[in-house]
């Protein structure tokens, strides 16, 4: 690993400043990071840790049931927040599958955004949710739904001093539930193969009133596939539609081939995922529906 300079700002416009410097970097948990530069992936000049910026750690539930958590919180921190857990399930499920226990101490969803990898699974999970990332730096602040803040593999839309301060999400409704599941070729520690995201509101006769589903590893980024969720819209959850909803995502998907899959074997599994993800959702509001 190369030399490089360190710092530990106390506030988000010292942060600000500290990353504006050429080839500084910022450390939230440190778990990619890290292991880019000892590998020589990455090249750091100036190392800016956020772990001393109280509002970067902080995490509150509104009085309206709305989450906002800081981008340095820890995913084990938002595990152990009661009310984070209960209301928004999906999302810790999700950041539960980042690395071991230890990692999970260490490491936060937002740097499982910035790192900006095509299979995070904190961000499907996260964009299904409605979720949208809060951006400060010298020009203010500004919000940036997740698909627009990932630009491509290891690029985000953060400009030269600006960091991703938190995440908010929305308040779930009565009617609503989220999933998140993945495909890994261990059960552990793994980077998926494929990862999917669903979320669905049901009108008060029923049928979906809304529906978002998110993919992780069949793109440069991760994405959402619009053509299911429009044909969800509207219709009373049954076997056939998730199914065609999967069949639909899968066309969505851009997927490649590599070491861990063909292009072909990931349409796949997103065409059975994507259907296991929406059922997850009709389970938790009370209809138990079977797909493969």
């Amino acid at each position: 690993m190369k030399d490089f300079t360190y710092a530990a700002p106390t506030t988000t416009d010292e942060a600000a400043a500290a990353l504006a410097a050429s080839g500084a970097r910022a450390l939230a948990g440190g778990t990619d990071l890290i292991v880019q530069m000892r590998e020589g992936r990455r090249a750091v000049g100036h190392v800016v840790d956020l772990k001393r910026v109280p509002e970067l750690t902080a995490i509150a539930v509104a009085a309206d049931g709305s989450l906002r958590f800081g981008a340095a919180a820890s995913v084990a921190a938002l595990a152990a927040h009661a009310t984070v857990a209960a209301k928004f399930p999906a999302m810790i499920e999700a950041g539960r599958m980042i690395g071991s226990w230890q990692i999970q101490s260490r490491a936060s969803l937002g740097g499982n955004i910035c790192n900006a990898s095509p299979s995070a699974d904190a961000v499907p999970a996260l964009m299904a949710l409605g979720a949208t990332a809060e951006l400060t730096g010298k020009g203010g602040r500004r919000s940036l739904a997740l698909d627009a803040l990932i630009l491509g593999p290891g690029k985000t839309a953060l400009v030269p001093g600006e960091i991703l301060a938190a995440i908010r999400v929305p308040a779930p409704d009565a009617r609503s539930a989220a999933k998140y599941v993945r495909f890994t070729p261990r059960r552990e520690m793994d980077i998926a193969v494929v990862g999917a995201g669903a979320w669905l509101r049901l009108a008060e006769d029923g049928s979906v009133a809304e529906a978002r589903i998110a993919l992780a590893a069949v793109g440069p980024t991760p994405l959402r596939a619009t053509a299911a969720e429009k044909r969800l819209m509207g219709e009373k959850p049954t076997a056939a539609l998730l199914a065609e909803a999967g069949r639909l995502a899968a066309a969505d998907a851009r997927p490649i081939s590599d070491t861990r899959g063909s292009a072909d074997y990931r349409r796949a599994l997103v065409k059975v995922l994507a259907a296991r993800a929406l059922a997850g959702c009709c389970a938790q509001l009370g209809q138990r529906i079977e797909v493969p």
